[in-house]
Protein backbone atom coordinates (compact mmCIF):
# COMPACT_ATOMS: atom_id res chain seq x y z
CA UNK A 1 0.00 0.00 0.00
CA UNK A 2 2.63 2.34 0.70
CA UNK A 3 4.47 1.80 -2.20
CA UNK A 4 1.71 2.34 -4.45
CA UNK A 5 1.19 5.60 -2.47
CA UNK A 6 4.79 6.81 -3.22
CA UNK A 7 4.49 5.56 -6.76
CA UNK A 8 0.83 7.87 -7.10
CA UNK A 9 2.90 10.48 -5.26
CA UNK A 10 6.21 10.37 -7.73
CA UNK A 11 3.39 10.31 -10.81
CA UNK A 12 2.01 13.65 -9.39
CA UNK A 13 5.21 15.63 -9.29
CA UNK A 14 6.23 14.77 -12.39
CA UNK A 15 3.07 15.81 -14.00
CA UNK A 16 3.05 18.58 -12.25
CA UNK A 17 6.72 19.48 -13.44
CA UNK A 18 6.00 18.95 -17.23
CA UNK A 19 2.83 21.11 -16.22
CA UNK A 20 4.97 24.28 -15.36
CA UNK A 21 6.30 26.81 -18.05
CA UNK A 22 9.93 27.01 -19.03
CA UNK A 23 10.36 30.19 -16.99
CA UNK A 24 8.31 28.58 -14.21
CA UNK A 25 11.01 25.40 -14.16
CA UNK A 26 13.52 28.26 -14.38
CA UNK A 27 12.71 30.30 -11.11
CA UNK A 28 11.68 26.63 -9.39
CA UNK A 29 15.37 25.54 -9.91
CA UNK A 30 16.63 28.67 -8.63
CA UNK A 31 15.17 28.73 -5.09
CA UNK A 32 15.60 25.33 -4.43
CA UNK A 33 19.17 26.16 -5.46
CA UNK A 34 19.22 29.55 -3.17
CA UNK A 35 17.36 27.93 -0.32
CA UNK A 36 19.62 24.77 -0.79
CA UNK A 37 22.80 27.11 -0.38
CA UNK A 38 21.55 28.63 2.51
CA UNK A 39 20.95 26.37 4.70
CA UNK A 40 24.34 24.76 3.92
CA UNK A 41 25.83 27.77 4.87
CA UNK A 42 23.61 27.54 8.18
CA UNK A 43 25.13 24.25 8.63
CA UNK A 44 28.36 25.32 8.12
CA UNK A 45 28.48 27.84 10.49
CA UNK A 46 26.78 26.21 13.22
CA UNK A 47 29.40 22.83 13.07
CA UNK A 48 31.78 25.82 13.22
CA UNK A 49 30.47 26.58 16.99
CA UNK A 50 32.18 22.68 18.11
CA UNK A 51 34.82 22.35 15.36
CA UNK A 52 37.65 24.35 13.73
CA UNK A 53 37.79 23.43 9.46
CA UNK A 54 39.76 20.90 8.69
CA UNK A 55 40.79 22.98 5.71
CA UNK A 56 39.94 26.32 4.61
CA UNK A 57 39.91 27.94 1.33
CA UNK A 58 43.54 29.99 2.03
CA UNK A 59 45.33 26.40 3.61
CA UNK A 60 44.49 24.89 -0.21
CA UNK A 61 45.19 27.59 -2.32
CA UNK A 62 48.51 28.32 -0.96
CA UNK A 63 48.97 24.98 -1.06
CA UNK A 64 48.68 24.93 -5.04
CA UNK A 65 50.80 28.08 -5.02
CA UNK A 66 53.55 26.14 -3.23
CA UNK A 67 53.25 23.07 -5.26
CA UNK A 68 53.67 25.45 -8.22
CA UNK A 69 56.66 27.38 -7.60
CA UNK A 70 59.86 25.35 -7.76
CA UNK A 71 61.40 27.91 -5.67
CA UNK A 72 58.89 28.14 -3.11
CA UNK A 73 58.84 24.95 -0.40
CA UNK A 74 55.83 23.30 0.37
CA UNK A 75 55.02 23.57 3.70
CA UNK A 76 51.93 22.71 5.88
CA UNK A 77 51.54 23.63 9.54
CA UNK A 78 48.99 23.94 11.75
CA UNK A 79 47.46 22.89 15.25
CA UNK A 80 44.61 23.41 17.03
CA UNK A 81 44.47 24.21 20.49
CA UNK A 82 41.65 25.87 22.80
CA UNK A 83 41.24 29.47 23.56
CA UNK A 84 42.65 28.47 27.35
CA UNK A 85 45.55 27.29 25.66
CA UNK A 86 46.67 30.40 23.85
CA UNK A 87 48.76 33.13 25.42
CA UNK A 88 45.99 36.16 27.07
CA UNK A 89 49.02 38.60 25.51
CA UNK A 90 48.57 37.22 21.98
CA UNK A 91 44.84 37.79 22.41
CA UNK A 92 45.35 41.36 23.57
CA UNK A 93 48.02 42.27 20.82
CA UNK A 94 46.11 41.10 17.98
CA UNK A 95 42.57 43.24 19.13
CA UNK A 96 45.18 46.41 20.16
CA UNK A 97 46.48 45.64 16.43
CA UNK A 98 43.54 44.43 14.16
CA UNK A 99 40.19 45.81 15.87
CA UNK A 100 40.08 47.82 18.93
CA UNK A 101 36.40 47.71 19.22
CA UNK A 102 36.03 44.00 18.98
CA UNK A 103 33.93 43.09 21.75
CA UNK A 104 31.93 46.04 21.02
CA UNK A 105 30.98 45.52 17.33
CA UNK A 106 28.28 43.32 15.80
CA UNK A 107 30.96 42.41 13.15
CA UNK A 108 31.39 45.48 11.37
CA UNK A 109 32.77 48.93 12.78
CA UNK A 110 31.33 51.59 10.28
CA UNK A 111 33.33 54.19 11.27
CA UNK A 112 36.78 52.60 9.76
CA UNK A 113 34.70 51.25 6.84
CA UNK A 114 33.95 54.77 5.91
CA UNK A 115 37.71 56.05 6.59
CA UNK A 116 38.74 53.27 4.42
CA UNK A 117 36.18 53.79 1.44
CA UNK A 118 37.36 57.45 1.59
CA UNK A 119 41.18 56.91 1.61
CA UNK A 120 40.76 54.18 -1.09
CA UNK A 121 39.01 56.91 -3.51
CA UNK A 122 41.68 59.33 -2.81
CA UNK A 123 43.66 56.89 -4.04
CA UNK A 124 45.82 56.17 -0.99
CA UNK A 125 47.25 52.92 0.26
CA UNK A 126 44.60 50.62 -0.24
CA UNK A 127 43.24 49.79 3.36
CA UNK A 128 40.33 47.12 4.20
CA UNK A 129 38.79 48.02 7.35
CA UNK A 130 37.99 44.72 8.03
CA UNK A 131 37.08 43.29 11.57
CA UNK A 132 38.32 40.07 13.50
CA UNK A 133 34.62 38.78 12.67
CA UNK A 134 35.20 39.61 8.95
CA UNK A 135 38.55 38.60 8.99
CA UNK A 136 37.24 34.94 10.54
CA UNK A 137 34.59 34.84 7.92
CA UNK A 138 36.75 35.41 5.22
CA UNK A 139 39.32 32.58 6.40
CA UNK A 140 37.45 30.28 7.42
CA UNK A 141 34.89 30.03 4.80
CA UNK A 142 36.09 32.05 1.02
CA UNK A 143 38.68 32.09 -0.95
CA UNK A 144 41.06 35.12 -0.77
CA UNK A 145 40.20 36.89 -4.40
CA UNK A 146 39.25 40.74 -4.39
CA UNK A 147 35.98 40.89 -5.55
CA UNK A 148 32.51 42.37 -4.68
CA UNK A 149 30.81 38.82 -4.65
CA UNK A 150 33.50 37.41 -2.35
CA UNK A 151 33.24 41.07 -0.18
CA UNK A 152 29.58 40.58 -0.38
CA UNK A 153 29.81 36.25 0.99
CA UNK A 154 32.68 37.87 3.79
CA UNK A 155 29.48 40.42 5.09
CA UNK A 156 26.80 37.55 5.11
CA UNK A 157 29.17 35.15 6.98
CA UNK A 158 30.14 37.94 9.02
CA UNK A 159 26.78 38.51 10.21
CA UNK A 160 25.89 34.61 10.55
CA UNK A 161 29.10 34.02 12.66
CA UNK A 162 28.11 37.05 14.79
CA UNK A 163 24.72 35.56 15.84
CA UNK A 164 25.27 32.40 16.26
CA UNK A 165 29.11 32.41 17.75
CA UNK A 166 30.01 34.18 20.64
CA UNK A 167 33.39 36.52 20.79
CA UNK A 168 34.95 33.90 22.75
CA UNK A 169 34.78 31.54 19.96
CA UNK A 170 35.11 33.90 16.80
CA UNK A 171 38.26 34.97 18.64
CA UNK A 172 39.42 30.95 19.05
CA UNK A 173 38.37 30.57 15.24
CA UNK A 174 40.55 33.41 13.97
CA UNK A 175 43.72 32.29 15.62
CA UNK A 176 43.49 28.64 15.19
CA UNK A 177 43.46 29.24 11.11
CA UNK A 178 44.59 33.02 10.48
CA UNK A 179 47.91 32.63 8.71
CA UNK A 180 51.18 33.66 10.21
CA UNK A 181 53.66 32.80 7.26
CA UNK A 182 53.75 30.84 4.03
CA UNK A 183 52.44 27.54 5.31
CA UNK A 184 51.91 28.63 8.90
CA UNK A 185 48.49 28.52 9.98
CA UNK A 186 47.52 29.25 13.64
CA UNK A 187 49.16 30.43 16.60
CA UNK A 188 50.11 27.27 18.31
CA UNK A 189 52.40 26.42 14.73
CA UNK A 190 53.17 29.42 14.66
CA UNK A 191 54.82 29.75 18.29
CA UNK A 192 56.56 26.03 17.58
CA UNK A 193 58.25 27.35 14.32
CA UNK A 194 58.94 30.80 15.37
CA UNK A 195 60.22 30.75 19.51
CA UNK A 196 60.35 26.48 19.92
CA UNK A 197 57.12 26.27 22.50
CA UNK A 198 53.57 26.89 22.64
CA UNK A 199 51.49 29.54 22.43
CA UNK A 200 50.08 29.49 25.87
CA UNK A 201 53.67 30.54 26.76
CA UNK A 202 54.15 33.60 24.14
CA UNK A 203 55.45 36.33 25.82
CA UNK A 204 53.89 40.19 25.35
CA UNK A 205 56.87 40.96 22.92
CA UNK A 206 56.24 37.72 20.79
CA UNK A 207 52.45 38.19 21.05
CA UNK A 208 53.56 41.62 19.23
CA UNK A 209 55.69 40.16 16.98
CA UNK A 210 52.96 37.45 15.93
CA UNK A 211 49.92 40.29 15.53
CA UNK A 212 53.21 42.63 13.83
CA UNK A 213 53.00 39.22 11.09
CA UNK A 214 49.07 39.47 10.28
CA UNK A 215 48.66 42.36 7.83
CA UNK A 216 51.12 41.02 5.52
CA UNK A 217 52.03 37.38 7.04
CA UNK A 218 53.88 36.15 3.57
CA UNK A 219 56.22 39.03 3.77
CA UNK A 220 57.01 39.73 7.40
CA UNK A 221 58.08 37.38 10.16
CA UNK A 222 59.57 37.41 13.39
CA UNK A 223 62.63 35.17 11.91
CA UNK A 224 63.63 37.75 9.29
CA UNK A 225 62.87 41.27 11.30
CA UNK A 226 63.44 44.86 9.71
CA UNK A 227 63.49 47.83 11.15
CA UNK A 228 59.78 48.43 10.27
CA UNK A 229 58.62 45.13 11.47
CA UNK A 230 60.93 45.98 15.32
CA UNK A 231 59.06 49.24 15.02
CA UNK A 232 55.37 47.98 14.74
CA UNK A 233 56.13 45.73 16.91
CA UNK A 234 57.35 47.87 20.08
CA UNK A 235 54.25 50.21 18.93
CA UNK A 236 51.70 46.68 19.17
CA UNK A 237 53.40 46.20 22.51
CA UNK A 238 52.59 49.45 23.84
CA UNK A 239 49.16 49.66 22.88
CA UNK A 240 48.17 45.93 24.30
CA UNK A 241 49.63 47.28 28.00
CA UNK A 242 47.12 50.28 27.82
CA UNK A 243 44.85 47.82 27.24
CA UNK A 244 45.24 45.35 29.82
CA UNK A 245 44.25 41.76 29.95
CA UNK A 246 40.85 41.43 27.36
CA UNK A 247 37.81 39.48 28.84
CA UNK A 248 36.22 37.86 26.09
CA UNK A 249 33.65 37.24 28.24
CA UNK A 250 32.12 40.35 28.61
CA UNK A 251 28.82 41.18 29.25
CA UNK A 252 27.58 44.29 27.13
CA UNK A 253 26.40 45.53 30.25
CA UNK A 254 30.04 45.74 31.41
CA UNK A 255 31.54 47.46 28.15
CA UNK A 256 32.28 51.34 28.09
CA UNK A 257 29.46 53.18 27.21
CA UNK A 258 30.97 56.04 25.09
CA UNK A 259 32.37 53.23 22.42
CA UNK A 260 28.95 50.94 22.47
CA UNK A 261 27.16 54.08 21.29
CA UNK A 262 30.24 54.53 18.53
CA UNK A 263 28.82 51.05 17.10
CA UNK A 264 25.42 52.07 16.57
CA UNK A 265 25.91 52.30 12.83
CA UNK A 266 25.30 48.93 11.04
CA UNK A 267 26.17 47.52 7.80
CA UNK A 268 23.07 48.96 6.19
CA UNK A 269 23.75 52.40 7.33
CA UNK A 270 27.23 52.01 5.88
CA UNK A 271 25.78 51.14 2.25
CA UNK A 272 23.39 53.95 2.10
CA UNK A 273 26.06 56.43 3.42
CA UNK A 274 28.49 54.94 0.65
CA UNK A 275 25.38 54.92 -2.07
CA UNK A 276 25.52 58.82 -1.62
CA UNK A 277 29.10 59.30 -1.70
Amino acid sequence: MQKKVRKNRKKNNCRRWRQLSFWGKIWRVTWITLLSIWLFTIVQVLTGILWNPILTPLMVQRFFQQASDSNRPVRFERDYVSIDEISPHLVTAVIASEDGLFLYHNGFDVKQLKQAYKENQRGRRVRGGSTISMQTAKNCFLPHKRTMLRKAAEAYYTILIETFWSKERIMECYLNIVEFGDGIYGCEAAAQHYFHHSAAQLTRNEAAQLAATLPSPLKRNPAHSSPYFRKRTAAIQSLAAKYGRINLQAKREDLNPKYLKEMDESLWDFLVWMRKQ
